[in-house]
């Protein structure tokens, strides 16, 4: 074989590789367009196999996404979610095979969306969803329990803790535990919780503070606690690595380290303590 040709052979691409682009841009070309590429069937037989193709992965992105977006889902229910789905593949289409790994720019393309604006909640609703996910599959850890002697020992100025993986907090004016709890619980629960739901929507303004959730692992499962303001402040400083005075100072005086702590270690939230000076 000579160089030149081997040379083209690893510059240029192989002919699957162009059929395989060929179909990419045909599946997200709008319907019934079959764009004018190297694809082996032509015609309307070419346009057939393209919709056939495009409905089979328009509705696995839709169950992709509603394996994840639970409560989205809910909120829009499946006719308008389906369509939603769809219109998300092909502005993001997935770039990996394990469409679990896809979904996580849902949130702000909703929030950027124009027709989401009757739900003005809903990109924080994903957001907490894409949380929940992440968290169950995030690594399995145990609480390093010598660690916590350290409490006793060491200047707090010179300790750090460490929660457990895939531990998050989300900050919204929207009541996202209260809306998330309402399209989870048993239906005999429902009416109740929607009610509360509907209360706490109507007191939202634009100048309403924030509130946290926090995203944490009890046993296998992901759930949600809703969080008053120290102990939002408290866990952040922890998440953005913040020392043990540092984090104290920043949740306030009314924060009750003592009450969290033991919190915290019934429910499996933190890892460990470690010494860390500068």
């Amino acid at each position: 074989m000579s160089e030149q040709r081997r040379s083209a052979e690893v510059i240029g691409p192989s002919r699957e590789a162009q059929r395989q682009q060929a179909l990419i841009a045909a599946l997200l070309a709008p319907p019934g367009h079959v764009p004018d590429m190297p694809l082996r069937e032509r015609g309307e037989r070419a346009a057939r196999g393209i919709e056939a193709y495009r409905a089979n992965a328009e509705a696995a992105a839709e169950r992709a996404l509603a394996a994840v977006f639970g409560t989205v889902q809910s909120l829009l229910g499946e006719e308008d979610f389906a369509h939603l789905a769809a219109e998300f593949w092909r502005a993001a289409p997935p770039v990996r095979g394990d469409l679990g790994e896809w979904g996580a720019t849902l949130p702000a393309w909703l929030a950027a969306h124009a027709g989401m604006a009757p739900w003005p909640y809903l990109a924080d609703c994903a957001r907490l969803d894409l949380a929940l996910h992440r968290n169950e599959r995030a690594a399995d850890a145990v609480v390093d329990t010598e660690s916590l002697n350290l409490l006793a020992t060491t200047d707090p100025s010179l300790l750090a803790m460490t929660l457990m993986p895939g531990i998050e907090l989300l900050q919204s004016r929207w009541p996202l535990a209260a809306i998330h709890r309402a399209h989870h619980v048993p239906a005999d629960g429902a009416d109740a919780a929607f009610e509360a739901v509907r209360g706490l929507l109507g007191t939202v303004t634009d100048s309403s503070p924030q509130s946290a959730v926090l995203v944490v692992r009890e046993g296998w499962r992901a759930v949600v606690h809703a969080l008053d303001a120290p102990a939002g402040r408290w866990t952040q400083s922890l998440l953005d690595g913040q020392l043990l005075d540092e984090a104290l100072a920043h949740a306030g005086e009314v924060f009750d380290f003592s009450a969290w702590l033991a919190t915290a270690l019934q429910r499996g939230w933190l890892k460990g303590v470690a010494v860390r000076a500068d």
